[in-house]
């Protein structure tokens, strides 16, 4: 039977490491860990099953210590790695044995699904060894495939990396079991002849609300601090088997605007050259991202823009290595190069160099977009530069710009950032500095660039009981960065907020920490006049985290603005400048969400402007199995105004199907009343194989107002990406 070659195979492994890894952890860190690859002569034919003779020659680690709930301690159940390797490819097993392994939870099986509901296993890489970097790849027991590039300051996620590597899983009546195989092509690393790579495990038992790591396991400490992981030795002689890498793309489809029929054929694609094995080269010929899911439209109660997440792949690939932000101002906003407005602008090609050289990160993006009947051609660029000193900290420089018909826009920025893990021995601090200023040029115009700048000082103390910030920074009147995302300017800021997650020795089995927040205060003057333009200042009296991962909590929050002139709140409402005092009460509840069925309800209400606001925000997601999830949200404000009362309704709604890990589909739908309008995207998406996609989508939209539905635009497109790689 397969579950006595399991348990065969487990004996195995407590032989060997009782015989070769001494458990020496002490009560509060972990102790310098390493594992051994072991080099086999053929490549590995994944398949889940690790019985198969070659896992016998690996040389597995399996003391894990839990993280939560008792810090320190042993796991409730066993965890064991091992790793194989080849000329060309790594190979992971892992053995999750469970006791009550018909308890499993394993609700998702798309790709890219939500790792933080599901029973896990997450393996960090760092190839570099830089403290800093890393690549993250996580699977559930259906299977499930999710990646993430560890960058920047040690703890950015960019879960919009996709890796190529696969995985397959196996499960019996004592566990479930992991096989991986990631080839070297996919991580950037030193080209030497003996490797010694940081690396990590952690394991998550979501009916246990139980977290379990091998290396650095406190609760300061997550999966990606990199400078709390163990090490991988072993590797030799390995080698990036691809360095050019094609994919070229055809994109075909019909469009329906108001009844009229307009069709469209598009191709191009990426040319892929990895210039040494840690620095890539990226060129990109029609630029195309039709199958990139429509934004949600957002009812804005406030006078400053709402930022939007950048959604298309070409953008999110090696976004850490451009990433720059002086507080709230972004710098590099990808979003402003081939979006105006609501409008696509077709991008007509570019390139890309980046990477790492030693200790030397580099960014380096041009592109060129199209002329269209509402914008100019342009020619957009971004340099960015991070030189990684001490142990984990860095400094930088960045520079964009922007060329158009008779214009020219740059920026040019730098910072500093100090990061330790180990302040006063094993606590997390970071402290720095950043500014940029910005540059004009129009031909019609005289711009004096005056008042142009922006800086930000700031300390930063994030750890398990203790949390505290506090900085310092202004945006002048005239910063505008083209290609950066800023949404309000002209002031000077000064913000601190302290927050105290004690878990008292006495205190009920049913509660695992306590969440108060002392205060959290921002207060912004106009740069020029001195004049106080925001108080905000909000606390939580108390918060509870309880064991079995819902949380309760009530905040109140003050706020007073200064507009200095009428603004537009919403259709029929303006509200005059002056001065507002406004004080909010809400509460909050969010069920764990690794359940079959999981909710959250946030109430809030309190005086608004010239009235009073009442919100509720509301959300239910339900896992009816492996294959299928459905999520609803509905947020409702109630506005009491001088104008008349006022309803503003926000409905959205997700179902997910996934056939297995390759084959899945979405259907999202969106509607708020003050646009009146339905929006519609299903998409199917398939991986043929390793790298390559196709996908269906449907986009619809559907006009609700004046009590009736009319389908103003209809798209149906097919988009096929095949991977080549030489």
């Amino acid at each position: 039977m397969h579950f006595t070659r399991s348990r065969k195979a487990f004996d195995y492994l407590t032989t060997i490491l009782t015989i070769l890894i001494p458990l020496t952890l002490s009560a509060q860190t972990s102790s310098t860990g390493t594992i051994r690859a072991v080099r086999i002569a053929e490549p590995i034919h994944i398949d889940g099953d690790l019985n198969k003779p070659v896992w016998r020659e690996a040389l597995p680690i399996s003391n894990f210590k839990q993280s939560e709930p008792k810090e320190g301690e042993e796991p409730s159940e066993k965890t064991a790695v091992a790793i194989l390797y080849d000329t060309h490819n790594i190979y992971f097993g892992v053995w999750c044995f469970d006791s009550e392994a018909d308890k499993l939870s394993a609700k998702q099986m798309n790709r890219d699904f939500d790792w933080q509901s599901d029973d896990d296993i997450e393996i960090m890489i760092s190839p570099f060894n830089d403290n800093r970097n890393g690549y993250l790849f996580v699977t559930n027991p259906n299977g499930a495939m999710a990646d993430s590039w560890l960058g920047g300051d040690g703890g950015r996620y960019n879960t919009n990396w996709n890796g190529v590597w696969d995985v397959r899983v196996t499960r019996d009546e004592k566990g479930w079991y992991a096989e991986f195989v990631i080839p070297f092509s996919t991580l950037k690393f030193k080209r030497e002849e003996i490797q010694t790579w940081s690396v990590n495990f952690e394991r998550n038992i979501r009916r246990k609300n139980e977290q379990v790591r091998w290396q650095g396991w406190s609760r300061q400490y997550g999966i990606d601090n990199i400078t709390q992981s163990g090490k991988l030795e072993g590797l030799h002689n390995i080698k990036q088997k691809e360095r050019l890498e094609l994919t070229p793309y055809v994109t075909t489809g019909l469009e329906w605007v108001d009844g009229k029929a307009k069709g469209s054929l598009k191709a191009g694609g990426e040319v892929n050259y990895d210039i040494s094995p840690t620095l890539k080269l990226n060129f990109t010929l029609n630029t195309d991202f039709a199958q990139v899911e429509s934004d949600r439209r957002e009812v804005n109660l406030s006078r400053f823009s709402i930022y939007y997440p950048e959604k298309r792949q070409f953008f999110l690939e090696g976004s850490t290595y451009f990433d720059m932000s002086v507080s709230s101002a972004r710098l590099f906003y990808s979003r402003r190069i081939g979006i105006e407005g609501e409008s696509i602008i077709p991008i007509l090609g570019g390139g890309r160099l980046f990477g790492k050289i030693n200790k030397t990160s580099i960014g380096i993006m041009t592109l060129q977009t199209a002329a269209s009947n509402e914008t100019d051609w342009a020619n957009s660029s971004v340099i960015r530069v991070k030189q990684d000193i001490f142990e984990e900290s860095q400094v930088g420089f960045i520079t964009t710009q922007k060329f158009s018909n008779g214009y020219y826009s740059s920026m040019y920025g730098t910072d500093f950032t100090y990061n330790t893990s180990k302040f006063m021995g094993d606590k997390n601090l970071m402290a720095g500095f950043s500014g940029a200023i910005t540059l004009e040029n129009r031909r019609d115009q005289n711009i004096s660039n005056r008042d142009n700048a922006t800086y930000h000082v700031f300390l930063f103390y994030p750890n398990d009981i203790w949390s505290f910030n506090a900085g310092f920074n202004s945006i002048q009147e005239n910063f505008k960065p083209a290609l950066g995302f800023i949404n309000r300017s002209d002031f000077k800021r000064l913000y601190s907020k302290l927050e105290y997650k004690p878990r008292f020795k006495k205190m009920p089995d049913y509660i695992r920490s306590f969440s108060f927040k002392f205060y959290d205060l921002e207060y912004y003057i106009n740069d020029k006049t001195g004049i106080t333009e925001t108080i905000s200042a909000e606390i939580r009296p108390f918060g509870i985290n309880f064991k079995s991962g819902d949380y309760f909590g009530v905040n109140y929050k003050y706020h007073q603005d200064n507009p200095h002139k009428d603004f537009r709140l919403i259709e029929g409402v303006v509200i005059p400048k002056g001065q507002y005092n406004d004080n909010n009460f809400s509460a909050e509840f969010h069920s764990f969400d690794g359940r079959v069925v999981n909710a959250g309800v946030e109430y809030e209400r309190g005086s608004f402007y010239t009235g009073s606001r009442s919100n509720i925000e509301m959300y239910l997601n339900l896992s009816i199995n492996r294959h299928l999830s459905i999520g609803l949200d509905w947020s409702r404000n109630n506005l009491d105004l001088p104008e008349g009362y006022f309803k503003v309704n926000d409905i959205g709604g997700r179902i997910n199907y996934a056939l297995n890990p390759r084959l899945n589909s979405s259907l999202f739908a969106q509607w708020n009343n003050e646009h009146n309008e339905v929006l519609l995207n299903w998409r199917i998406n398939w991986i043929p194989k390793i790298g390559s996609f196709f996908y269906f989508v449907v986009n619809q939209n559907i006009d609700t107002s004046n009590k009736s539905i009319k389908f103003t635009r209809t798209t149906v497109l097919a988009k096929l990406i095949w991977r080549f790689a030489v």
